[in-house]
């Protein structure tokens, strides 16, 4: 009850004092990734009943048993928002099979699917489905217009019974599991309306095509012929191989601007953390980031017989959010259009049903990772084990109502923002004429929307005095959660030479602290017993805000700015299971972890004031 009014005095907190602000007037939290017992390797890895009834019921804060021990579980705090995102490939298939559904029982693959899980052989299950994906030689009764359509149609029911408009918001929208080369190319696809349009159509599968192209052709083809709007999210871009953000097509062909055009309309927001790690940079590729090493993950999955992964220096430079930020404003420069003026969000991408991003109360990604002994030893998936993988992350969207349209013209509109896992609030603004006394304004969005654009927007005319752009930000600690220890602005820009760069700026730090004569800032401390699984926000801040002024400005120089707001350290997911278990912290992963929250971008174009 504690976690649930603390979200609630949380939303007054940050909502506009008397009403609306100019524009977006309250934040909301969601999650816009998740899997439920309808996704054929959800339910081959012990999720066999949690649907997307049991899906949304947790999100709102009711208690669920759970799928795979049946213990009464709950959410700590409730969702605002959520979307059921189960596979477009096989969507239900699993759970007819082993219920002897008559659509599907008559099949020779239904029949030896059934007799391989009632075995205990699952992981063969799954092999083979993979292997079907591959291949692209599919058993037609498995994915046949009846069965995929009316799987959907009980999808979007479910959807409908649990929309609460102003309350409790579901989006209709599964996932595109594009996997050419093995590499993560997947998509989560999301809808503004709700049945009455989305039973008009059956979602675009991987089995029908792997190319984004032909992705984005299914919605201009959906959208005339029924008035659908979609949003295409790319997630977990860590593990694509490099083939996720670069200047080619899949067929080694350079973007021309139609192609760069058309991506930029359908995917305007991109996933960059989530439980398979996160994506928004690597060491590497940022070497003076401190931060940068934030839940690592494996850089390439396990490749079908016969295809090699890249470098992994090669793959890296296109599998991160703040490399592809950097490439569009390369390809900008020659073919006119960016690809990757995205925005970015957060999801769990939790396969359990249950949308779990909270370190203290987080149940794996697979079901039968759901206990802290399963989760220590379950080695059977490699780089995919529980305590590998994080508990991760959320959504947050500025909009003025809890409903389908407001929340999707957030993300269309990049006014959203990624979480770790803590309802971080964050607002950032850029501008021109931003005064001194505007960071302690108690309504931000009072003098961020009246003299600048928010987070998503473009600057669009520099300073007539030829000063800098000015960069209001905002940020509130989780209402239940740690407290913060600074907010940073990460710039990337263009050089005259085409060549881009990147830097990470301090703009507020908690406790009074200042950078040293080496730029560095100390770090803030540490309260966290390994002992107990505990911490003390005795450091820290509940609240920072400060104007920041770009220091390196040049009007001729393309560039990009976000928010990255950096909470103090924390015990990590595993910690807290280690302690339960009485067993040392495994040395594979850290005990001790700082969240974070990434605001979509600002970027300034000089093109704008020509």
């Amino acid at each position: 009850m504690l976690r649930r009014l603390a979200g609630f005095c949380f939303a007054l907190l940050l909502a506009a004092p008397g009403g609306a602000a100019a524009g977006a007037s309250n934040v909301y939290f969601g999650d816009l990734h998740l899997h439920t017992s309808w996704s054929p390797d959800a339910a081959l890895f012990g999720n066999r009943s949690a649907g997307p009834d049991t899906a949304y019921r947790y999100a709102k804060g009711l208690p669920v048993a759970h799928p795979f021990h049946g213990a009464r579980v709950r959410i700590g705090t409730p969702l605002d928002f959520m979307a059921v995102t189960d596979h477009a490939e096989f969507m239900g298939v699993i759970p007819m099979i082993l219920e002897g559904d008559p659509r599907v029982a008559h099949t020779d693959t239904a029949r030896h699917v059934a007799k391989l899980v009632a075995e205990g052989r699952s992981q063969e299950v799954f092999n083979l489905i993979i292997q079907q994906v591959f291949s692209g030689d599919v058993d037609p009764g498995l994915v046949s217009p009846e069965v995929s359509g009316s799987v959907w149609r009980e999808i979007t029911a479910a959807a409908e019974r649990h929309y609460q408009p102003g309350h409790f918001t579901t989006l209709l929208a599964w996932e595109w599991s594009s996997m050419p080369r093995q590499a993560n190319l997947h998509r989560v696809v999301v809808v503004r309306e709700g049945a009455e349009v989305g039973d008009r159509f059956v979602p675009y599968s991987s089995l029908t095509s792997n190319r984004p192209e032909d992705l984005w052709k299914f919605f201009e083809s959906t959208s005339e012929r029924t008035g659908a709007h979609f949003v295409a999210i790319p997630h977990n871009s860590n593990i694509s191989r490099g083939l996720m953000f670069r200047d080619v097509d899949l067929d080694e062909e350079p973007f021309d601007a139609e192609y760069a055009r058309l991506r930029a309309r359908w995917e305007p927001i991109v996933e960059v953390t989530q439980v398979k790690g996160d994506s928004e940079t690597h060491p590497i590729l940022s070497p003076n980031d401190e931060f940068a090493d934030y839940e690592p993950f494996g850089e390439n999955m396990p490749g079908p017989p016969g295809v090699d992964a890249p470098p992994a220096e090669e793959s890296r430079s296109g599998s991160y959010i703040r490399s592809a930020l950097r490439l569009g404003l390369e390809v900008e420069a020659r073919i006119g259009v960016n690809p990757y003026a995205f925005g970015l969000i957060g999801s769990t991408d939790s396969h359990t049903g249950l949308a779990s991003a909270e370190e203290d109360n987080y149940y794996g990604k697979w079901a039968r990772q759901s206990t802290p002994a399963a989760k220590l030893g379950d080695a059977t998936q490699g780089q995919l084990d529980g305590f590998s993988m994080g508990a991760a992350g959320l959504t947050a969207v500025w909009a003025n109502e809890n409903t389908r349209e407001a929340i999707f013209d957030a993300l269309q509109r990049r006014e959203a923002y990624a979480t770790t896992g803590p309802r971080i609030g964050v607002r950032f603004f850029g501008g021109w004429s931003f005064g001194p006394g505007d960071a302690q304004d108690p309504d931000p969005a009072g003098p961020g929307y009246a003299k600048g654009v928010p987070m998503g927007g473009e600057l669009s005319a520099p300073d007539a005095d030829g000063r800098a752009p000015r960069f209001l930000v905002h940020a509130a600690k989780d209402p239940v959660g740690a407290n913060l220890d600074r907010i940073q602005v990460v710039k990337g820009w263009l050089d005259a030479g085409g060549s881009t760069h990147e830097r990470v700026y301090d703009v507020a730090l908690s406790g009074g602290r200042e950078a040293g004569p080496d730029g560095k800032v100390p770090p803030v401390g540490n309260t966290v017993d390994l002992a107990a699984a505990s911490y003390e926000n005795s450091i820290g801040a509940g609240e920072l805000a400060t104007l920041w002024q770009d220091p390196d400005f040049d009007a001729s120089q393309p560039a990009f700015y976000y928010a990255r707001v950096i909470e103090i350290p924390t015990p990590r997911h595993t910690l807290y299971d280690a302690v339960a278990l009485g067993v040392e912290h495994p040395q594979q992963n850290p005990p001790v972890i700082q969240e974070r929250a990434y605001t979509s971008p600002i970027w300034y174009r000089p093109s704008a004031t020509e």
